[in-house]
């Protein structure tokens, strides 16, 4: 006779499953609530900021699975820090207020990585865990709004003076643009903070995706040249806002300002970043690992 062998599932899997299970349940109901609000553009304006988590969550729950063979390669180990996150994101949930709720689902997966896994744990996840954060809703866009007033006069100047060159009469007042007896404000919500925050985003999502991100010199390159293209991005948008908006042809405003072409401009401008990207990793060397190629050949 032969005994047929039963294969039982790994306890450690089936305790990550019921972990995975329990945070469905507790955070998909706010999940979805910030995609439809993200999708819809029906959500808070601070927390629209935040969009770019569309692509952020999947990357990282994404990553997160491609690194589970190492993961459970790795000792458990208890990190007494652990508890502390998790207790601190309990709190944060249970107390009501949206922003700390919103705030516990990082502190959450950053104290089950240290509880399960120890700070082996949080290394090997920290870049999922960088993006969910930097995905999450938070009041840091409202903190900062009243500190963009530099930008904004930057900005109108700058639109100002392109449109000035281009024959129309444009007057200037801080960050009022007056044109045709019409007046356009570059609002602290106008100045390019959203596209920015996006920019930075998506530029560590391709750095880490293409491995750049393991090259200082590269990174700082491609973040800084990133900036500037959000920037000057920003100001041509600004600008057509404001010669529709002088011209009368408050159709293509609204369709820049407020319908689906300002998503198509960002979209844009995003996917420049690519070839940019691999125009860096082909061009620039990373100085430091050239002595080591060396001694290697040697």
């Amino acid at each position: 006779m032969y005994k047929q062998r039963i294969r039982t599932t790994n306890p450690t899997e089936l305790f990550n499953y019921a972990i995975i299970g329990v945070l469905t349940l507790l955070y998909a109901p706010i999940f979805l609530h910030w995609c439809d609000g993200w999708i819809k553009k029906t959500i808070s304006t601070e927390h629209e900021y935040f969009s770019h988590g569309l692509i952020g969550f999947p990357f990282a729950i994404y990553l997160a699975w491609t690194n589970r063979k190492l993961w459970y390669r790795l000792r458990d180990r208890n990190h007494p820090l652990g508890i502390g996150f998790l207790l601190i994101g309990g709190l944060f949930y249970l107390c009501g207020v949206s922003e700390w709720v919103n705030l516990s689902l990082p502190i959450i997966l950053a104290g089950l990585c240290l509880w399960l896994k120890g700070r082996a744990g949080l290394k090997l996840q920290w870049f999922p865990l960088l993006l969910v954060f930097l995905a999450t809703p938070n009041s840091l866009p409202y903190l900062i709004a009243p500190y963009t007033m530099p930008l904004q006069s930057f900005i109108a100047g700058t639109a100002g003076f392109i449109l000035n060159q281009l024959g129309m009469n444009i007057n200037v007042d801080g960050i009022y643009l007056y044109v045709s007896g019409r007046v356009v404000e570059v609002a602290p919500y106008c100045a390019g903070l959203k596209m920015l925050f996006t920019t930075l985003y998506v530029c560590l999502m391709l750095l880490h995706w293409t491995g750049v991100l393991s090259s200082q010199r590269k990174t700082t390159w491609f973040l800084s040249l990133a900036v500037i293209i959000s920037v000057t991005a920003n100001i041509i948008r600004n600008t057509l806002l404001t010669f529709f908006h002088g011209t009368g042809n408050e159709s293509m405003f609204k369709w820049l300002h407020d319908s689906w072409g300002g998503d198509m401009y960002s979209a844009l401008m995003l996917l420049s970043l690519v070839p940019i990207l691999n125009w860096i990793d082909a061009n620039f060397s990373d100085t430091r690992q050239e002595p080591i190629r060396q001694e290697e050949m040697l």
